[in-house]
Parts: structure tokens; C-alpha cells; sequence
């Protein structure tokens, strides 16, 4: 797919540009296009277009380069896993999961990670190549095409990019996907409903600060300190702890937006109380939250979680220091919840 455009990764002008210059059709058409695209639909689909004109698309464009190959529904909560297919046959995975306030759906940014970080299972493989802003956007669109046949009053209205990838290992495609999702045009998703997680790219957060983007910025942390933080990550080794807490300081004062941190819990290594007590002195004075995170078992890692009454004590260690903390939810556990999962199944299950 190539040598074809696509239509998702353009904004409403460069459509509009797209409309008249290339297909030489009028402007009211890029709206008319726009509309089908952020639906889900096919070209074959767009029904207030000229049969000749549809042909014509689907011999240079791409409506959706995103496909849900298969869907799986926990029997636990309401959390559905997608295992999405590229064009190029390549698998990635999205989970939406339903709250009160709304769908939330975790997106992906690249086909595998470089990262490295000890409990993930999408940097397994490591990174296959980056995904474009339309494959971020396509992700949405096809869940909430998927969402809604059931039930039509049914959207996304959260996203976090948690999924698999480091988003500012992309950082280009990540922002015009930002923009593009923002779009009062296109989904009008309230940036303000966006999470992105990154593991410290320092030089990106500092840039990422200055788009103007309200986006909640979360930081995989997931230890107290270098020594610990090394061990579980090896983006660590680049970028020094102190480095890292003051780029999400100056994001959290650009912005005004509070920096999430996440910290996934391993037990006998960053989960007693002298972590929690070394935690805390870190977050003192900051705009921030804790999110820990009940770890996922990787086999691969040889990683295990703490138990929930250890998880609790650590929690309550936290609050008594004076930090917003709270534990995760565990939401779907029977369906490889966990990011990376799936597609390291289907991918033994190839091989």
C-alpha cells in the first residue's frame, strides 16, 4: 500500500488538497470523504459518491489501514482486546475498556517497542517499524465502528497511549495524530481525555511541553531511584533519574496538567517500604499522581507480583507521606490484557 494515500493521516486541508488536485473533484467532496473516514467506512460505502469516483479512490487512497482481525471479550468485566491487522500484515493491539464516565481505549504507536523495559511483553520482538498517524487514528475509528454496531450510543471518549511502543519514539506521527483526533472536523476527542505514556525521553518531554497539547502526560517510573530503575529499564542508562523528574516538573508547569506516574509493582524489588518512603521524597512539592500497577506476568522475564496486602502497604505508605496514589484495576486478565500479549501469541502461533 505504498504507493497509495492515506486519507487518515491528512488533516481537513491537505483532504481538501487531495480532493481537487489529485482527483480533480470539487471542494464539497473532501468534507463528504471526511465524514465516511472518520464512520469507518469503505470507499464502497460512501454512498453519496459516484461509483466512478469510488473506483477511482480505492485505485490510489486507503480509507482505513487498520483492521480488526479478531476480538476477544473478557467474561471477568466488559474489557475487549482487538487484534488489529496493517496493511502490510503486521499485528497490533488495542483494549477498550468501559468506565462510568465513558469507553477508554489504550492505543498503539509503534509494531513492537525498542525499549527494552523488564515487564513488557511488547518489547519481546523488538521495534518492527512506527505506525503513521493514520494507523493511530484507524485504531479509534475502527473500535468505535466495531463498538457501535452494537450499540450505537457507544464511543470512544477517553484514549491513553499505553499500547504498544514508546509514543515519543515516534514523536511526529504521535503529535499529527494528536491534532488530527482533536480535529472539531474529524472525532473532536477533548485532548484533555488523552494520557500519553512514555518512559523518559527526556528531550521529547521538554518538546512535547511547548506543542500547547493538554495532554496528561504519564511516566513510566516504576522505581525509587537510578540503581532500581536501571535494572527494570534500559532507557535508564541514557537518561538520569534526576533528568527525567525534572522534565515532567517543567511539563506539569507549562501545562498545568498533573504528571501521572506509573509504577509497576515487582515483588522483592521496588515494592518495600524504604522504596515507598525514597518515592515519596522524589514527589514532594510536585503536581503529580501515582498509579501502581499490579505486574503482569512475562514468563519470558521471570518477574512476579506482590501480594495484594503488600500492593495495599506500599499504597498506604504513600498516602501517609502526603502523595496522591492509587492501585490500578486489574481489567481483563482473562483475554492477555496486558499490552504485547496477543501479538506475541499469533506470532508463535505463525511460527
Amino acid at each position: 500500500m505504498a504507493d497509495k494515500t492515506e486519507l487518515l493521516s491528512l488533516s481537513a486541508p491537505e483532504l481538501e488538497a487531495f480532493v481537487t488536485e489529485v482527483l480533480g473533484e470539487s471542494k464539497f467532496r473532501a468534507k463528504q470523504i471526511g465524514q465516511w473516514l472518520v464512520r469507518g467506512a469503505e470507499f464502497s460505502e460512501m454512498t453519496n459518491l459516484s461509483a466512478s469516483l469510488r473506483e477511482r479512490l480505492s485505485e490510489i487512497a486507503v480509507a482505513n489501514p487498520v483492521r480488526i482481525r479478531e476480538s476477544f471479550r473478557s467474561k471477568l468485566d466488559e474489557t475487549e482486546k482487538f487484534l488489529y491487522e496493517l496493511d502490510d500484515g503486521n499485528l497490533i493491539e488495542g483494549v477498550i475498556m468501559r468506565y462510568h464516565y465513558g469507553d477508554t481505549l489504550c492505543v498503539s504507536t509503534q509494531v513492537g517497542c525498542r525499549m527494552g523495559c523488564a515487564f513488557c511483553a511488547s518489547t519481546l520482538e523488538g521495534r518492527v517499524r512506527n505506525l503513521s498517524a493514520g494507523e493511530i487514528l484507524g485504531q479509534v475509528i475502527a473500535a468505535n465502528r466495531n463498538i457501535r454496531r452494537e450499540d450505537e450510543s457507544r464511543r470512544v471518549h477517553n484514549i491513553v497511549l499505553m499500547g504498544s511502543g514508546e509514543p515519543f519514539d515516534n514523536y511526529d506521527n504521535v503529535v499529527r495524530f494528536l491534532r488530527l483526533v482533536n480535529a472539531p472536523e474529524g472525532l473532536n476527542i477533548s485532548l484533555r481525555n488523552i494520557s500519553l505514556s512514555t518512559c523518559g525521553l527526556v528531550e521529547k518531554i521538554y518538546a512535547f511541553a511547548k506543542e500547547g497539547l493538554p495532554v496528561t502526560l504519564s511516566l513510566s517510573l516504576h522505581a525509587p531511584n537510578d540503581e532500581i530503575r536501571r535494572k527494570l529499564m534500559p532507557v535508564a542508562q541514557a537518561y538520569a533519574y534526576a533528568d527525567v523528574m525534572a522534565a515532567c516538573r517543567r511539563y506539569g508547569d507549562v501545562t498545568g496538567r498533573r504528571v501521572v506516574f506509573e509504577y509497576a509493582l515487582v515483588k522483592g524489588v521496588n515494592c518495600d517500604m524504604r522504596c515507598a518512603d525514597e518515592l515519596a521524597s522524589r514527589l514532594r512539592g510536585m503536581r503529580a499522581h501515582v498509579n501502581l500497577i499490579p505486574l503482569n506476568d512475562v514468563k519470558e522475564r521471570n518477574l512476579a507480583a506482590p501480594s495484594k496486602r503488600e500492593a495495599q502497604a506500599f499504597l498506604q505508605r504513600l498516602e501517609q507521606r502526603g502523595i496522591s496514589a492509587t492501585i490500578r484495576r486489574e481489567m481483563g486478565a482473562d483475554i492477555d490484557g496486558a499490552c504485547g500479549q496477543l501479538r506475541r501469541r499469533y506470532l508463535k502461533e505463525r511460527t
